[in-house]
């Protein structure tokens, strides 16, 4: 049960799906007055060391946010615009061209990485850029006085690696960190006060239940507080389950008479190969999505500007692609 560390996976592509869409939704529901509570079911250790054995074992990284800012992005012609609802990879798998500069969700990404790592915005030089921000990290930077964290992790040893870090933030009563099942302990916190919140459900789907955990968790949320932001992140990968799960939250969005956003990115193809001894080579993870119920009006426009960088920037392969639905 306690075989996943988020540690292996830091920063790799589908961290920078996520987060990237993570910053761009705290900053968004950050502007308003009135206090917001936020919760993060599976918070992981909450930062990483990219210079560590476990980042530098899977090299991840390498495939991810190293990629992202060692290619050159000023580079091509504009992005080219995606259809209202979906855009994929361009006819006969070429990569949509990278805009001149960042879009602004990218920036917001990359800016915050230089805000945890001086040496890297000073120099700009990726060999600098150590510390990799996980979620609850990324929250607790736009909150304010008024607002609060509720983190929540099960792992013994990340639980321990979380509550450290988020203690020499000094933060005090703002951030809880719990030993907890986050899917379980949802339940306790909806609806918040305020009556704003965002949550966040990553779970590791190291489980196959997991998938079938978080479809019933954000079904019982939205019963018990509809209004509230609902941001799960899933694994594309060749299971029945992975392929579901977006399916079910759309269908409890649209039932529900709630909006709703899936943004999916795909970096290289699912498909076994082998290598000249035959030996079977597995992809890895190809593909992630971030589904989220009741999105701001703004989270639309942000991701098909980034996107299409992501996909120019981070595709491995001529299967490199995005698509971004929305509804309601």
């Amino acid at each position: 049960m306690f075989s996943y560390r988020h540690a292996f996976h830091a920063g790799n592509h589908a961290d920078v799906l996520k987060h990237t869409t993570l910053i761009a939704l705290m900053k968004y529901l950050t502007q308003k007055d009135t206090a917001l509570t936020v919760i993060d079911t599976h918070a992981g250790a909450g930062l990483y060391r990219l210079d560590g054995d476990y980042t530098e074992t899977s090299g991840e990284a390498q495939e991810g946010i190293f990629r992202l800012l060692s290619e050159p992005k000023a580079a091509a012609a504009p992005v080219k615009k995606a259809p209202a609802a979906t855009k994929t990879a361009a006819a006969g798998g070429a990569k949509p061209a990278a805009a001149p500069g960042w879009a602004p969700a990218l920036q917001d990404y990359i800016d915050l990485l230089r805000g945890l790592n001086p040496q890297f915005a000073e120099t700009g030089d990726i060999a600098h850029l150590k510390i990799y921000p996980g979620s609850p990290f990324i929250e607790q930077q736009f909150l304010s006085g008024r607002d609060k964290l509720k983190l929540f992790e099960l792992h013994p040893t990340d639980f321990k690696s979380l509550s450290g870090n988020i203690e020499q933030l000094g933060v005090g009563r703002q951030v809880a960190v719990s030993r907890e099942d986050g899917f379980e302990a949802l339940k306790t916190f909806l609806p918040p006060p305020a009556r704003r919140a965002m949550v966040l459900c990553d779970p590791s789907y190291e489980m196959k239940s997991d998938y079938g955990r978080v479809a019933t968790c954000m079904a019982d949320a939205v019963k018990r507080f509809a209004t509230g932001t609902y941001v799960v992140w899933y694994p594309i990968i060749p299971r029945p389950e992975a392929h579901d799960l977006p399916r079910k939250l759309k269908t409890l969005a649209v039932k529900a008479g709630r909006s709703w956003l899936n943004a999916a990115l795909t970096v290289k193809s699912s498909k076994l190969t082998t290598d000249t001894t035959g030996e079977v080579i597995r992809p890895g993870l190809p593909a992630s999505g971030m589904f989220v119920i009741n999105p701001p009006h703004t989270l639309k426009a942000e991701l098909q500007a980034a996107l299409p960088q992501m996909v120019a920037l981070l595709g491995q392969d001529r299967n490199a692609g995005f698509t971004l639905e929305h509804g309601g």
